[in-house]
């Protein structure tokens, strides 16, 4: 069974291939506080469809490349909207 992994696109400038961030809280053996531990991984997306700030889902895979060892499964959240500028406010003069 493949692992799985869920977590948040952090970048998209590459051709076939987002950045994935992965966050986990643990608890530390002695000191029993918790502590949020993030770790990137190349995934390969192959009809480039994830945006930044999109929650993912990612599959373990094959190596596909030096560094990609993980498939896009499925997009969680929907399209993050862009930011539409505002229009500029008239003057009171």
């Amino acid at each position: 069974m493949a692992k799985k992994l869920q977590g948040k696109v952090v970048s998209d400038k590459n051709d076939k291939t987002i950045i994935v961030a992965v966050s986990q809280a643990k608890v530390h053996p002695l000191y029993k506080k918790r502590y949020n531990r993030t770790a990137k991984y190349a995934v390969h997306d192959p009809d480039n469809r994830a945006r930044v700030g999109q929650e993912v889902v990612v599959i373990e895979s094959r190596p596909i490349s030096r560094r990609k060892r993980w498939l896009l499964a499925e997009i969680i959240s929907p399209q993050t909207a862009s930011k539409a500028k505002t229009p500029a406010k008239p003057d009171k003069s």
